[in-house]
């Protein structure tokens, strides 16, 4: 996110699994899931704090808010939010206008596939949002994941899901009958996925670039282009064996 907002040379560390672009890899890491070197932090005198609140704990952001140093919390958890985060973004930003680009290209690619997805039939597919195998979780509607499979027509099964990121049993899913089952990762996962599910389920998978599809930044547009592309492809074929 930062990057795309035109703020990659004012960061000074990133936290773990911060690998996109590879510049990131370069960077000192101070927080993981561990937690964070509150210490380190402090040591490198940062001018601002961008952080997601559903990712570290809450005790030592107060600690560093007591240091006078501003946090800027990205929490998006919307589709909506993404654009909204760069355009946040922007006022820190030394390259402002290529936040407000970023945040418009979102826009406009997330409106076209909108627009695609309402020029198909009236009722959606049903599609079953496949995360690990043991234990099987999926998500709700709560979850950007969900909201994308929306936006291209499709029917997230787990949709009505008290919790965002659900587990669920293989009975569950089977009771509900999916269409088609979308999972990160590259193609060479589909022939382990249909193995998991046969015989009972025999229905296309759909793969995604799992990075693409789990951070909520700019390039989960390109994993929403995937996924309708891939269900636009099946969607004749499924529609006509309902």
């Amino acid at each position: 996110m930062a990057y795309a907002a035109g703020m990659g040379e004012q960061l000074v560390a990133v936290s773990a699994w911060s690998d996109y672009p590879p510049e990131a890899k370069k960077l000192e890491q101070v927080a993981s899931w561990q937690g964070i070197n509150l210490e380190r932090i402090l040591a490198l005198k940062p001018d601002l704090i961008l952080a997601w609140r559903e990712g570290n704990p809450q005790r030592p952001l107060e600690q560093i808010a007591n240091f006078s140093i501003p946090i800027v919390y990205l929490d998006a958890k919307t589709v909506d939010d993404i654009p909204a985060s760069l355009r946040q973004l922007a006022i820190y930003s030394r390259h402002p206008e290529q936040a407000e680009r970023a945040a418009t290209n979102f826009q406009q690619g997330i409106g076209e596939l909108q627009h695609a997805g309402k020029t198909h039939n009236a009722t959606p597919l049903r599609v079953f949002l496949q995360f690990g195998t043991q234990p099987l979780f999926t998500s709700s509607k709560a979850t950007l994941q969900s909201q994308i499979v929306s936006l291209c027509g499709a029917e997230n099964i787990f949709s009505d899901s008290p919790v965002p990121w659900p587990q669920v049993s293989r009975e569950q899913v089977l009771r509900r009958e999916p269409q088609a089952i979308i999972v990160g990762g590259a193609p060479e996962r589909i022939a382990s996925v249909q193995a998991f599910w046969q015989p009972q389920l025999a229905v296309p998978v759909i793969t995604v670039n799992e990075d693409w599809f789990s951070r909520s930044g700019p390039r989960l547009l390109l994993a929403a282009q995937q996924i309708c592309s891939q269900l636009a492809e099946l969607r004749p074929t499924l529609s006509s064996a309902k």
